[in-house]
């Protein structure tokens, strides 16, 4: 992997950012400018190679992060918790069956009381205007670890990966095929502020949200990138340089199993798609993945399949998104 250096860590340039970025929520990719994204990318890596290397760095230290799940977790809950030990912080889980918030208690009202004894937020929960809710009434950082309509802490984690594979992310082309979910909507506005190309391939009835799709291209106009929806998985994955997907049937969406499994019987992501990328593609998926549904055991199992270090990337842009604002 060959990653350039980048000017972004040093000078004024950085001093600028990093000044930004402090007491910030991070709620949404849309909201951060492409300057940000890739400053904060930047940091990632450099955290990562920290660690690689067995440095200390504790900017954190004393500080304690509250993380309030609502939906279950692996990658999330284990990223985040080591991160924050790793920056000289502390995480605290916060089961939302536990909380009050569980039995009723206005998300207004816990986003004040957690203000007054956390230095950050971190919630992994359904509905995307609880996070907003929770940040408006919040004095500290809020961090959006996925709802329903966005998870931008793993594209950020998706960016970096394929950063770290290809060398660059301007002018790649990323290649979406299944479900318009959160993840669609969040890598598409990462593509777009961060200079990709993206073609998204979904069953009529599950496309992205139109309003994030009209958005996404405002902002694509002005960075170059090139945004298309269509039907045609072969049309999306022709000359892809990155090839991702994810499960049919997010969380909270298992009634509809069966009937998505009919909905994308033609979307799966395998070798027979795969021909129509470029050589060198890269596989992606955010995890956990139900091998023959949505990708074949060959695809994510084989050569071109970069997924665990995707995965494992989540705990170094996380850092670097902790780090930042808190």
């Amino acid at each position: 992997m060959s990653v350039p250096q980048s000017s972004l860590l040093t000078g004024t340039a950085a001093e600028e950012l990093a000044a930004s970025l402090k007491g910030r929520d991070f709620l949404a990719l849309a909201d951060y400018t492409p300057q940000e994204l890739r400053y904060l990318i930047d940091l990632a890596i450099e955290l990562k190679r920290r660690q690689k290397s067995g440095e200390t760095f504790h900017p954190l230290k004393g500080k304690t992060l509250g993380m309030i799940f609502e939906k279950a977790s692996t990658r999330t809950r284990v990223s985040f918790e080591v991160g924050m030990y790793q920056l000289g912080g502390h995480a605290l889980f916060l089961s939302g069956n536990d909380l009050q918030i569980g039995r009723g208690e206005p998300v207004s009202d816990t986003a004040q009381v957690l203000s007054r004894y956390l230095d950050g937020i971190m919630i992994r929960t359904f509905a995307h205007r609880t996070v907003i809710e929770l940040a408006r009434n919040s004095t500290i950082p809020v961090i959006n670890g996925l709802t329903d309509s966005e998870h931008p802490c793993q594209v950020m984690a998706d960016y970096q990966t394929a950063l770290e594979h290809k060398g660059r992310l301007e002018g790649l082309k990323v290649a979406y095929i299944g479900d318009g979910n959160n993840m669609a909507h969040s890598l598409l506005m990462g593509a777009a502020k961060l200079g990709l190309h993206m073609s998204v391939a979904t069953p009529e009835g599950y496309e992205p949200d139109a309003d994030i799709v009209a958005q996404t291209r405002k902002v694509a106009a002005g960075t170059g990138s090139l945004i298309h929806v269509c039907r045609d998985p072969r049309e999306a994955i022709e000359q892809a340089d990155i090839v991702y997907t994810d499960v049919w049937a997010s969380m909270g969406f298992e009634a509809e199993q069966a009937e998505r499994e009919k909905a994308f019987a033609a979307y799966q992501v395998n070798e027979e798609l795969t021909k129509f990328a470029k050589p060198d593609y890269l596989f992606m998926h955010c995890l956990p993945a139900h091998r023959g549904e949505e990708v074949s055991e060959g695809v994510i199992d084989g050569k071109h399949s970069i997924v665990f270090d995707e995965a494992e990337n989540r705990l170094h842009a996380q850092k670097a998104i902790l780090a930042a604002l808190m």
